[in-house]
């Protein structure tokens, strides 16, 4: 296989008919890593806006078990990719999420904004650090993709295209990202988590994650401005890893998220039917969703 042998083979496909082996090609051959650091950023993001930060804080799930929540938010979605929205894996992982989110009361509006970061970030972080950009017939797919994704999870009024989605994710942010104390914790505990990854380099990570940081998220949250020095150091190593990655021969085969080393907390398999977090004993769940309606049938 030659480099861009899978962009012409996506380029043969139909964006609206063929969107799931589309998104399977660019997330898991063309861009797995990078795939997986724009939607680790795509979920951080949505920490700043107060009413997810402040109910995210509220669970502790991401203060008191922070690497099981990345693991199970993880697989999860990754199972959706895998296996597709009619495997029974697929709807069982939809289910999952569902039963998670009905077990709080959480917004439409707060639930397509998620949604949103989900299309977005990806494509963002692509065009400022991947080996190349994303094709309009992949942005159409992934569109579609989440698009599907988020009817099986019961959002309404979901944007339609790419473009839709991008002035959502930008308009609702300007009207609702600010500062929440809950917030700031649950960023503080993630930022730590992925920093604690790379054990005594663990200071030095966390340097480069806030190096990545717009403004907007760096405001939200109170943190000071990295060092101009260090911005630049981190965004140019990004850069120069695009251009090795450009020479490297295709992925033949996919890589998930199940196999990135960051998933740590089940070194012995999983099964989807059995991940997510949900209230504890004695903690109170607020009201189930008005939305969220479990679409998926039962499996066989």
């Amino acid at each position: 296989m030659r480099r861009y042998d899978w962009l012409r083979e996506i380029r043969r496909l139909d964006p609206e008919r063929d969107f799931l082996r589309i998104y399977r090609i660019t997330a898991t051959h063309e861009f797995p890593w990078d795939f997986t650091r724009a939607l680790e950023l795509a979920l951080y993001r949505t920490y700043a806006v107060p009413s997810i930060g402040r109910l995210l804080a509220g669970t502790a799930e991401l203060t008191d078990r922070t690497q099981k929540r990345y693991d199970d938010t993880a697989l999860l979605l990754d199972a959706v990719v895998e296996h597709g929205f009619d495997s029974e894996d697929g709807r069982t992982a939809i289910r999952r999420i569902n039963q998670m989110h009905r077990s709080y009361h959480i917004s439409n509006d707060d639930m397509r904004y998620v949604l949103c970061t989900f299309v977005v970030m990806p494509k963002r972080w692509l065009d400022a650090y991947g080996w190349r950009r994303l094709s309009a017939h992949e942005r159409q797919a992934v569109a579609v993709y989440y698009r599907t994704l988020g009817r099986h999870m019961g959002i309404t009024e979901i944007p339609q295209t790419y473009e839709d989605f991008e002035r959502h994710l930008d308009a609702y942010e300007e009207a609702h990202f600010g500062w929440d104390e809950g917030a700031r914790r649950v960023s503080d505990a993630t930022l730590d988590l992925m920093a604690g990854w790379y054990g005594p380099l663990a200071p030095v990570m966390r340097g480069a994650s806030m190096a990545l940081l717009d403004d907007t998220l760096l405001e939200a949250f109170r943190y000071e401005q990295p060092k101009p020095a260090v911005k630049r150091a981190v965004r140019t190593a990004l850069k120069l890893r695009a251009k090795a990655v450009r020479l490297l021969p295709p992925r033949r085969t996919p890589h998930y998220a199940r196999q990135n080393p960051e998933i740590k907390g089940y070194p012995n398999g999983f099964r989807v039917s059995e991940l997510g977090t949900f209230p504890t004993t004695g903690r109170t769940a607020s009201c189930p969703l008005p939305h969220g309606e479990d679409t998926t049938p039962p499996p066989a």
